[in-house]
């Protein structure tokens, strides 16, 4: 059969594979396909444009396949709702596997195509086919993603996709992968494939807690004279963020959050004292240790938190755990985390025991919010103290006031800060305030992550902006082209410290311990000599870019005009020189608290 003749029988079919799974994508009202092109799914990408015009989903070109699944975890950060990517046979699934990670350590819904083949031996080109055919490719991940399958047909595939992104969106959500087999995709129909009737596969509805847990859990908490709430994976819904603040009013709760996750309590609040953090300080142990009742809400690592707040022991305070986790928890990876103890054990979605809770509750009496728990004069006397002055840098904390106090104006929407952001310039007021972490601790997320959730804002009222670390930055650093070019308004913000500075504390750790120089720690950790140029670098993909920048006048001036850029459409890199340091705080914690590796 000659090309004419067989484009003459394509036209008179019903389609090609391809197509009726291009159009279950828009009939799950995915917007957006983030990808790298790959040959193993150019029949899906085909119909993507010329059976769907390329719009619901809408490709999104990317530069690497890293950087399309960091894209599509930034929007579900945003959203809530998982965007489609798809992956080039093994090599391309192999480039995005550090991003799957993070997001499913984050706990994030993404649909994840891979093509694969020829599957059919006979059908494969000679050596290109063969090099990127797996028999088992969700092998590869399959120990972080819910769900993965390698269909064996359309109406599978139809099928396949249908139960990935439903499973994607049960809580827990998570990543889901399913391999298309190239030769099932470029498949001509001889018939018609009916779509399944979503109707009648509607998305799951997360339960509510068991009444008999509400009464036990109101029981305990009412009993209670010093309560603790430890808010861990919340969702960013308004309305649930200000059930959290009814629930620790009605009870005059102490509240802990963590930096790991998005906001989800207001940091200024009298019964917020201690700033966000990666890991809990000595003010905030004690008070886990002081407390005779504890409300853990999908807490990241109770267990592991309780053991170094209370030093190995258990805590004396009873201990009610609500966490879904548990269901993905596996064998392959320990994102699990140490096994925690609990009086009281709820496998339900966190926010609706906050929800049950408060209602159980009934109002607060008209009285003061007062804190049970009073900081030592230390502690509350502690400020933002000054650290080293340079003409060539500034310090850490200072970036965090001028970026805080310059921003606050814009209704700023925090996408991403560095590990070593001060704790006290986290004032979140709202649930979009700050997004989050990248969840599995890859360096090279940010700048991806960063294109997805502000392509989930574009066109609101929030102001995108990410703050990220050098390294962070390097590693990703073409995926501004992808926000470049589709015009996603964003303003990072680079801390250079010209430093991997996470591994000077590692360095400095193991020096301590071995009683070596410590001030041997830079060595194979400084980027400098010569200095890499942040800014030439993000101009070179279309970005406006200032900098390098090394005071807090400069630093301020280079917003306010980023500002003006941003709002006009641009993308802009600041690359702010900062000292290679963390704020005494965060330095300690980290000391104290990294492993000897990353």
């Amino acid at each position: 059969m000659n090309d004419t003749t067989r484009v003459a029988k394509a036209q008179t079919a019903a389609g090609w594979g391809s197509d009726v799974i291009a159009d279950l994508l828009r009939a799950l009202d995915i917007p957006y396909i983030a990808l790298t092109p790959g040959a193993s799914f150019r029949g899906l990408h085909d119909s993507l444009v010329n059976h769907l015009g390329n719009t619901r989903p809408e490709m999104l070109l990317c530069l690497h396949e890293e950087h399309a699944v960091a894209l599509a975890h930034g929007y579900a950060r945003v959203t809530g709702r998982p965007l489609a990517v798809a992956l080039h046979a093994n090599v391309g699934l192999m480039h995005a596997t550090m991003a799957i990670f993070n997001a499913w350590c984050d706990r994030i819904p993404i649909l994840l195509l891979g093509g694969v083949g020829p599957l059919d031996a006979v059908k494969r080109r000679p050596w290109v086919d063969w090099i990127h055919t797996m028999r088992d490719l969700g092998a590869l991940v399959r120990g972080y993603v819910k769900w993965d399958d390698q269909p064996g047909s359309v109406a599978a595939a139809l099928e396949a996709i249908l139960r990935a992104h439903r499973i994607a969106l049960t809580l827990p959500h998570g990543p889901v992968y399913v391999s298309l087999d190239a030769a099932l995709q470029e498949e001509p129909l001889a018939a018609r494939v009916p779509l399944p009737a979503l109707d009648r596969y509607p998305e799951p509805l997360s339960g509510a807690p068991p009444q008999e847990a509400v009464r036990e859990a109101v029981s305990l908490l009412e009993s209670g004279k010093r309560p603790l709430l430890m808010l861990g994976r919340m969702s960013n819904d308004p309305t649930a963020f200000a059930l959290r603040v009814a629930l620790a009013e009605r009870l005059s709760a102490v509240v802990l959050t963590d930096i790991k996750t998005g906001a989800s309590f207001p940091t200024q609040h009298p019964l917020h004292p201690f700033p966000p953090s990666l890991y809990v300080g000595p003010e905030a142990s004690r008070a886990i240790r002081e407390s005779d009742v504890i409300l853990s809400l999908d807490w990241i690592d109770l267990g592991g938190t309780l053991s170094q707040a209370c030093a190995g022991e258990l805590p004396c305070g009873q201990v009610i755990h609500c966490s879904l986790d548990q269901y993905v928890h596996n064998g392959s990876n320990m994102d699990y985390q140490a096994l925690p103890p609990s009086d009281l054990s709820i496998l339900a979605p966190p926010d609706a025991l906050a929800a049950a809770l408060v209602a159980a509750l009934g109002a607060r009496a008209a009285a003061p919010i007062k804190s049970w728990f009073a900081k030592t004069a230390a502690a509350t006397s502690a400020g933002a103290e000054s650290r080293s002055a340079s003409a060539d840098y500034m310090p850490l904390e200072e970036l965090a006031r001028v970026t805080t106090e310059t921003l606050t104006s814009h209704r700023p929407s925090y996408i991403r800060l560095p590990l070593g952001w001060p704790g006290e310039y986290c004032r979140f007021t709202h649930p979009q305030d700050y997004i989050g972490f990248d969840g599995g601790g890859g360096i090279g997320s940010g700048p991806g992550m960063a294109v997805g959730a502000a392509l989930a804002l574009r066109g609101g009222e929030r102001f995108p902006v990410a703050v990220l670390g050098d390294g962070d930055y390097l590693m990703g650093l073409t995926a501004l082209w992808t926000g470049v070019h589709y015009r996603v308004p964003l303003l990072i913000i680079v801390a250079n410290n010209e430093s991997f500075f996470n591994d000077e504390l590692h360095q400095e750790r193991m020096a301590r311990l071995r009683g070596r120089p410590v001030e041997n720690r830079w060595i194979g950790m400084r980027m400098s000599d010569p200095a890499i140029d942040l800014a030439t670098l993000a101009r070179g993909q279309g970005a406006k870019a200032y900098g390098p920048v090394r005071s807090a006048d400069a630093l301020a001036a280079a917003i306010a005009e980023g500002v003006e850029a941003v709002r006009a459409g641009a993308l802009v890199v600041i690359d702010a020189r900062v000292a290679p340091e963390y704020s005494r705080a965060v330095s300690s914690s980290l000391l104290k608290h990294l492993p000897a590796q990353n």
